[in-house]
């Protein structure tokens, strides 16, 4: 006997059900901060797809497949991580397993990779890494081997560095120079060549020492451009904002700072000291973005995550809004990827964090193993990454367990 139809007022209900549902994903009733487009504020934020569909302050739960509630919690662009080591560094870490745990859905590797060693760092981590992995491309050809590579003048080659960057825009958004150990500005001068050549910033990590024959000052002023970066910036090795005489930030890192260049916080294992940091905060020098430097070391002890590194500013007197507004929207800008990421406009990406803030005590540690107490803590419990739910410590987005759910155990 063939099956009797539906009633017509039957499918009208299902279709009309259907139809209501528009989005896969609704984050409702968190403090959405957004700087990148001025909202601040308790909003809802539905997603269709791997894009954001809609912000507003009170989208119906109805009209979503999956609703999560983010009550109580903040809610910002995913968070973008410009110092990172997903390769070639013999710290490298896999980015999915470390960064999207962390609401950072973007992460910038700082040299790992050369102009030599591109192709493989492209096949083997950018193209299987669900979190977005951009390239700080290293002005050495084999990359961030160690000194045979990283003091291998010969092989800085601007135009070959230049070229690949040209050929590969859509992943590469910089080039980064890191531990020469020669006396000199050789190194420098070509990163800062090539960056010429394929028009994008130069990010510096470079010592200091009295027997390198360079100086902060210089750097800063003569050889530096505006657009490039300095990072490890509360460390005194790479770089010298703090006069070991009197405290105070140097004329000449204020002097950098108006004529463009950037300070970026790299915090690592060796690179953030509560001594610099907090003489550098007290006369108002804060980092333009905030950034990790996380790779096996500075994972462990030091905790150096995102939502670490933002705590420690906070801490040291930044607000929770210029937090996130460094952590998503500056660094987005910063390397030319300004509103496609580091935003939550309607039609962009659908990167987002979901983050606690805990209050207690909590123990901060520098590079150095001093620590700073804290009476607040971000952390983060839920990352969604071009649309996918990729995190969620607590299960905010799981329908609770009800005894109708019951399985009956076979034996």
């Amino acid at each position: 006997m063939p099956p009797r139809s539906l009633p017509n007022w039957i499918l009208f209900a299902a279709l009309s059900t259907a139809s209501a549902q528009q989005y896969d994903i609704l984050i409702k009733g968190g403090r959405v901060i957004d700087p990148a487009n001025q909202i601040d504020g308790v909003r809802d934020v539905a997603i269709q797809g791997t894009t954001i569909a809609r912000v507003a302050p009170d989208i119906p739960a109805t009209q979503a497949r999956k609703v999560i509630n983010a009550s109580g919690r903040l809610v910002t662009p995913g968070l973008i991580d410009l110092h990172f080591h997903a390769y070639g560094y013999s710290g490298a870490i896999f980015p999915d397993d470390t960064a999207l745990p962390t609401g950072t859905t973007t992460v910038v590797d700082a040299g790992g990779a050369g102009f030599r060693t591109y192709t493989d760092f492209k096949k083997t981590i950018i193209n299987t890494a669900q979190t977005r992995v951009l390239v700080l491309l290293n002005i050495a050809g084999q990359g961030m081997i160690g000194s045979a590579s990283e003091d291998n003048v010969e092989d800085m080659r601007p135009a070959e560095t230049a070229a690949v960057i040209r050929a590969n825009r859509d992943a590469i958004v910089g080039i980064k120079v890191a531990h020469f150990g020669k006396p000199g500005w050789d190194a420098l001068k070509r990163a800062v060549e090539a960056g010429r050549l394929a028009d994008v910033p130069v990010m510096v990590d470079d010592k200091i020492f009295t027997n390198s024959g360079r100086t902060s000052r210089e750097k800063l002023l003569d050889v530096m451009r505006p657009g490039d970066m300095h990072t490890h910036m509360y460390n005194d090795r790479q770089v010298e904002i703090v006069s070991r005489f009197n405290g105070k930030v140097h004329e000449y890192a204020r002097q950098a700072r108006v004529r463009g260049v950037l300070f970026d916080l790299g915090h690592g294992g060796g690179s953030f000291l509560w001594p610099v940091a907090a003489a550098a905060a007290r006369d108002g020098f804060f980092p333009d973005t905030i950034s990790t430097d996380l790779h096996q070391s500075s994972i462990m002890m030091q905790q150096a995550d995102m939502p670490n590194c933002m705590s420690k500013m906070m801490v040291l007197g930044m607000s929770l809004e210029e937090a996130v507004r460094r952590s998503t929207m500056i660094p987005a800008k910063v390397i030319k990827r300004l509103p496609e990421i580091g935003t939550l406009g309607e039609g962009k990406v659908a990167d987002i964090a979901v983050l606690a803030m805990r209050e207690g005590v909590f123990a901060l540690k520098d590079s150095w193993g001093k620590k700073q107490l804290a009476s607040k803590k971000l952390e983060n419990v839920l990352t969604i990454r071009a649309g996918n739910l990729v995190w969620d410590a607590e299960g905010r987005g799981f329908p609770e367990w009800t005894t109708a759910g019951k399985y009956e155990v076979i034996p």
